[in-house]
């Protein structure tokens, strides 16, 4: 693939492992069809989402052979392969789909050696960038061990098949016995302006030089806590989108947004969106919303 990029995206970039990222990456996750599963209405509408993104610059595409499945990271392979030696993919094992769209854990050793498989064939890779664990269910985080999911992954890394590690909908606890296991780049949890329960953990890991990707960093807003995002949009002359992610962009150096969507014209928006100056006074009443 050739691409002629762009250097002005918003955030800068971000170094995971010996990857440097942008800071504003893409979730592929909207490409699919309804309820994340099948395929999407518009293929080469999706395609075109893909190669728009890596030619504004983004170098961040976030997926998961379970979205479809294997529907975004065929979308990606036939959108970007050969991809570009700055674009780096991240992708999820941990969960399956099953028949009624659920999404059912598969996390037994059998399970993630061939979810590691099915994400090398369907991207065309040999090696997988970053694989994050996926834990906790559709509801969010749950507690337990991730010791004999997480030591399957590692081996799997000592094998040249993935790089580098993170884990997804984890609990504070489950991040820490990740981390004493071997090296985390990332944690990919729930978290935006409303919902604000891992703030001790963003500021932890940025300590620590580990990035924090939120999904969903658009949802979970009461109507008292939309109305005050909107009323410093307003006075922003911006979207309410454009407001919460610039705020994610502006709440730490280690968080990377892959917000995602289907239309050209939504990817443009937001990535002129997430480059909002917000002043002090704006992060003020901003921070209230999730407190």
């Amino acid at each position: 693939m050739t691409t002629t990029t762009s250097t002005t995206l918003p955030g800068g970039t971000w170094t995971l492992g010996d990857l440097t990222v942008t800071r504003f990456g893409y979730g592929a996750m909207q490409l699919t069809g309804p309820g994340v599963m099948g395929p999407p209405a518009d293929r080469d509408g999706a395609l075109a989402v893909l190669r728009e993104a890596v030619r504004l610059g983004i170098t961040h595409i976030d997926t998961a052979d379970a979205y479809g499945p294997r529907v975004t990271n065929e979308l990606i392979r036939e959108a970007l392969h050969p991809y570009p030696a700055t674009v780096h993919v991240v992708t999820k094992v941990g969960a399956t789909r099953d028949a009624d769209g659920g999404w059912p854990p598969a996390r037994r050793p059998d399970d993630l050696r061939r979810a590691v498989d099915d994400n090398l064939d369907s991207l065309g890779l040999d090696v997988l960038d970053v694989v994050n664990l996926r834990l906790g269910d559709a509801t969010g985080p749950q507690p337990g061990s991730l010791a004999t999911a997480f030591e399957t992954l590692v081996d799997l890394q000592g094998q040249g098949l993935i790089r580098h590690l993170g884990v997804s909908n984890a609990t504070r606890e489950q991040v820490a016995e990740a981390r004493a296991i071997a090296p985390v780049v990332c944690v990919q949890n729930m978290y935006n302006l409303a919902v604000r329960h891992d703030d001790d953990l963003v500021d932890e890991l940025a300590a620590d030089g580990i990035a924090y990707v939120p999904f969903f960093p658009l949802g979970g807003f009461s109507p008292l806590q939309s109305a005050a995002l909107t009323a410093v949009a307003e006075r922003l002359g911006a979207t309410p989108m454009s407001v919460a992610l610039a705020w994610l962009l502006q709440r730490s150096p280690n968080i990377l947004l892959i917000p995602g969507t289907r239309s050209l014209t939504h990817l443009h928006e937001n990535v002129a969106g997430a480059g909002l100056t917000l002043s002090a006074a704006d992060l003020a009443a901003l921070d209230g919303i999730g407190r």
